[in-house]
C-alpha cells in the first residue's frame, strides 16, 4: 500500500528573540493512502504545528515531510483543511463559502457546474434548503458541516483536521462522527485528525498515534480494530473500552514525563 503522508526524522522550534521552544523531535508518522490517522497527546505537544508542516504552512527545522513521495516545499491544492472554527464568511451564503476552494484551484470550472457540486455535498450533509443562508442565520453543527464541505469540495487527496469538532455539544460532535464516517466512504482522501477526544479518535480512524510531552516523538501507535462502519455503540464494546484505555493511560504517562520535566 503506497504511503500518502510521510513525516521523516521531523524536528521542529520556534525561535523568538533569544529564547527557543522546542516542539517536535525526531518524528516519524507514516500514514497509507485512504486511510485515517488520528494524532493525540498532551496539550501544547506540537500537535497543530505538525498540520501546519503537512500543509505546508511551515517547514521543519530537521527531517522531511512529503506527500505521495515528494517532499512538501508550499501548500498544495490536493490538500484540504478543516478547523475548531468554521471561518465562514460572513458577507458570502453557505453556498458561496462552499465554492470558494474551486474559484481558486479549479478556475477553468464553469461556475454553474461550482455550484451544482457544492450544492450535491450540501445534501449530503443535511444542508439541503440552507445553500443561500448567511453561516450567522445557522447553528454551530450546521456551520461545520458547511466547513467540511468546502475543505472537501475540490476533491482533495489529503484532508487534514484540526481538533474540528472540540467547540461542539456532546450530541452534535457525535452526529459529526459519524457524518465523516459517511464521507469517507463516499469519498477518497487520506485523513490527519488531530483531537484531544480519545473517543472521536478512536470512533474515526485506523489508527491513533500518542504523542509524547514536548519536544514531542511518537510514544505510541495503537491500531483500531473496529469494523469501518463502525456505530456509536461500538465505542462501548470490551473491545473499544479496552483500546480506550490503553490511549488514557499512554497519555498519563506521557503527562508524567511533562511533568517531571518541569519539576527539575
Amino acid at each position: 500500500m503506497s504511503i500518502a503522508i510521510d513525516i521523516a526524522g521531523v524536528s521542529h522550534t520556534y525561535q523568538k528573540g533569544q529564547q527557543s521552544l522546542p516542539v517536535l523531535n525526531d518524528l516519524n508518522i507514516s500514514i497509507p493512502a485512504g486511510k485515517f490517522t488520528a494524532v493525540v497527546g498532551p496539550s501544547g505537544c506540537g500537535k497543530s504545528t505538525l498540520t501546519r508542516l503537512v500543509a505546508g504552512l511551515m517547514f521543519p527545522d530537521q527531517g522531511t515531510v512529503s506527500l505521495g513521495g515528494e517532499p512538501v516545499k508550499s501548500p498544495r491544492s490536493t490538500v484540504g483543511m478543516a478547523f475548531q472554527n468554521p471561518v465562514l464568511l460572513e458577507w458570502r451564503t453557505i453556498i458561496q463559502n462552499v465554492v470558494l476552494p474551486l474559484e481558486i484551484i479549479k478556475s477553468d470550472m464553469t461556475y454553474n457546474n461550482r455550484l451544482k457540486h457544492a450544492a450535491k455535498l450540501l445534501e449530503l450533509v443535511g444542508l439541503k434548503g440552507f445553500e443561500h443562508k448567511r453561516p450567522s442565520e445557522l447553528s454551530g453543527g450546521m456551520r461545520q458541516r458547511a466547513s467540511l464541505c468546502r475543505s472537501i469540495v475540490h476533491d482533495p487527496d489529503v484532508l487534514i483536521m484540526d481538533e474540528p469538532f472540540g467547540a461542539l455539544d456532546a450530541f452534535t460532535r457525535e452526529d459529526l462522527w459519524q457524518l465523516m464516517r459517511d464521507l469517507r466512504q463516499k469519498q477518497s482522501f487520506t485523513g490527519l485528525l488531530i483531537t484531544h477526544d480519545l473517543r472521536e479518535s478512536v470512533f474515526l480512524a485506523d489508527q491513533v498515534i500518542v504523542l509524547s510531552s514536548r519536544p514531542a516523538t511518537t510514544q505510541f501507535v495503537l491500531d483500531v480494530d473496529l469494523p469501518e462502519d463502525r456505530k456509536i455503540d461500538s465505542l462501548y464494546t470490551p473491545k473499544a473500552v479496552e483500546m480506550l484505555a490503553t490511549l488514557r493511560e499512554q497519555i498519563e504517562i506521557a503527562q508524567g514525563r511533562n511533568s517531571d520535566t518541569e519539576a527539575a
